[in-house]
């Protein structure tokens, strides 16, 4: 589906990603270390949303200063996941899993919300679909453990369903008052857990 999907969306692709780089500047995308299925990092692509402007201190401007209303539309629309149908091709992801989040949230985890990399991350996921950025970060990741304890092809094309509604009617792109969503600074409920997932 991936292959696919990307020889048909190809030219839209490539021009859509000649527009980002006149808007944004080079390069137009974005790659992140990211980890994946058991933790094991891999390079995460994207579509460049924000630009690289900085305050006098030479520090990056906060996320909400440095996203464009071009990069707001293309996360709206979700088009700037786009190029991460080439990690579906590598092997790194799958079309739907628990979103590939930061690095630095590795040892953040409860032993329980680390489990949500017992399955490869996805383009789209459960948790995508029923409340995206507007989740808070418990109830994301509960509902990412979910989607582990409760795989089956059926709720792979129910949320593959639900994606195409959620991005036509742009629900929950943000956390309210961020652009994106809140840092994870780990759950107060429970010990945090090392990488491979034991309690820390």
């Amino acid at each position: 589906m991936a292959g696919g999907a990307l020889v048909v969306l190809g030219p839209g692709l490539a021009a859509l990603t000649a527009l980002v780089w006149r808007r944004h500047g080079w390069p137009p995308v974005f790659v992140q270390e990211r980890p994946g299925h058991e933790g094991r990092i891999f390079r995460l692509v994207k579509l460049r949303t924000m630009t690289d402007e900085r305050g006098a201190d030479g520090a990056l401007l906060p996320d909400e200063e440095r996203m464009t209303a071009f990069g707001r539309a293309l996360r709206a629309s979700s088009l700037d996941e786009l190029p991460e149908l080439l990690n579906v091709l590598r092997g790194d992801m799958s079309l739907v899993g628990p979103r590939p989040l930061l690095v630095r949230y590795l040892d953040r985890y409860s032993p329980e919300q680390a489990r949500r990399h017992e399955m490869p991350p996805g383009i789209t996921g459960w948790a995508a679909v029923n409340g995206r950025n507007a989740l808070d970060w418990d109830d994301k990741l509960a509902l990412d453990v979910w989607y582990v304890d409760h795989w089956s092809l059926a709720l792979d094309a129910k949320v593959l369903w639900k994606t195409a509604r959620t991005v036509l009617l742009r629900e929950g792109i943000a956390a309210e008052g961020a652009a994106t969503m809140p840092e994870f600074m780990g759950s107060a409920a429970a010990p945090a857990a090392t990488a491979n997932g034991a309690p820390s």
